[in-house]
């Protein structure tokens, strides 16, 4: 195992420009971003924040394949399911306002719109949605297994209603309410909710309920544009072991799973905020974070993991409980964590994803996932 995880970086490696040697003493937070990048991951961000509100940031690797030149630490990246944790904010602002209720059923704000198949509208509430356990079928959510099918389609929009409509085209993995199953196709159709609540589309509701409110002046939804704003630094996916990087920076990314773009900084401030209260009543918070357990990837990752409304939560390296409303899109992968006060959180952006291996893809997220809890449980 020892042998064959250093054959495969020695690997990674060979293909990547080393990055910029650190001029300055390397501290624990630069420890472990640089044991993420030796997994193989081209450039990280790395950010600390303290109870006292004190910050520290960290960045490792190269921001380009193809110029040598570290990336900043100010960057923008693809936050991919992190959106959905948006997403949840603003159904639970609705539900506090009195304007829909998490037990209402589907068929309540879209009515005859789920059927067939043996999917019903009427006996799929909003919570199920939220939570995974709706058991809408992903199957036929689009997505992009190599670099060939990432160049034929990064550039097509695909509509909320587009995508649902595919999952509702295929039986459901389960009755509503009996299982859990991670499904991107369902918070779809929790934005579609949304409109119908509201009359203007999700992530207008994001932008006027949390980007607006919080001051995430580099937080925001890209539309049909393909490209990030500047800076950034370019986004990799190594689809297959042996295969080359490929580039997969550009990418329309618009659906209600994963469209938001932002920086460390933000998402930051979003989850410290949102555990301090500054976005959900008590009532609605709790609501939030009543969580289930959760089976598949998600609990080998994370042992202990459990969901609740829009966010994990995993069992703390320290002791406690530690909220992590993370995400992946192709070219980024993005790692959160706060506390239950919204005191103590850290964030991590990766501008790659290594899929070689099951081995490699679990080694990328335990460095991960170690950087964010000695930061956390450091005193």
């Amino acid at each position: 195992m020892v042998l064959r995880r250093l054959l495969l970086t020695v690997l990674v490696l060979s293909v990547i420009p080393a990055a910029p040697a650190v001029a300055t003493r390397t501290g624990p937070l630069q420890q472990d971003v640089n044991r993420i990048t030796a997994v193989g991951v081209t450039g990280v961000l790395a950010r600390t924040t303290a109870p006292s509100g004190r910050s520290r940031t960290a960045v490792g690797g190269v921001a380009s394949a193809d110029a040598p030149g570290r990336p900043r630490a100010d960057g923008h990246f693809r936050i991919g399911s992190t959106n959905k944790t948006l997403v949840a904010t603003i159904v639970l602002q609705l539900v506090g306002e009195g304007r829909m209720g998490l037990d209402d059923t589907v068929e309540k704000w879209l009515p005859g719109f789920v059927r067939g198949h043996g999917n019903d509208g009427r006996l799929i509430t909003v919570r199920q949605l939220l939570q995974h356990t709706a058991g809408i079928y992903d199957g036929n959510f689009p997505v992009m297994d190599n670099a060939e099918q990432y160049h034929q389609q990064r550039y097509v929009v695909r509509t909320e209603e587009e995508i649902v409509r595919a999952g509702l085209s295929h039986a459901p993995d389960f009755a509503p309410g009996t299982g859990w199953q991670y499904s991107n196709t369902g918070y779809d159709l929790v934005g579609l909710v949304i409109k119908a609540v509201t009359g203007r589309p999700w992530y207008d509701e994001v932008q006027r309920r949390i980007v607006r409110p919080l001051g995430l002046r580099h937080t925001y939804w890209p539309g049909t544009n393909p490209r990030i704003a500047w800076p950034h630094a370019r986004g990799y996916t190594r689809f297959a072991a042996g295969e080359p990087y490929t580039d997969t920076t550009e990418l329309i990314d618009v659906d209600a799973s994963g469209g938001y773009i932002s920086t460390l900084a933000d998402l930051d401030r979003f989850q410290r905020a949102l555990f301090a209260g500054e976005l959900l009543r008590k009532a609605q918070l709790r609501e939030m974070t009543r969580t289930i357990p959760v089976g598949g990837q998600a609990a080998e990752l994370w042992p202990g993991a459990r969901y609740g409304l829009g966010i994990f939560s995993r069992d703390l390296a320290c002791g406690g409980t530690l909220w992590i409303p993370g995400g992946d899109q192709l070219g980024y992968r993005t790692r959160l964590g706060v506390t239950a006060d919204g005191k103590r959180s850290a964030a991590v952006s990766m501008s790659t994803q290594l899929y070689d291996s099951a081995e490699i893809v679990f080694a990328q997220d335990k460095a991960a996932t170690r950087l964010i809890d000695r930061a956390i449980c450091a005193r």
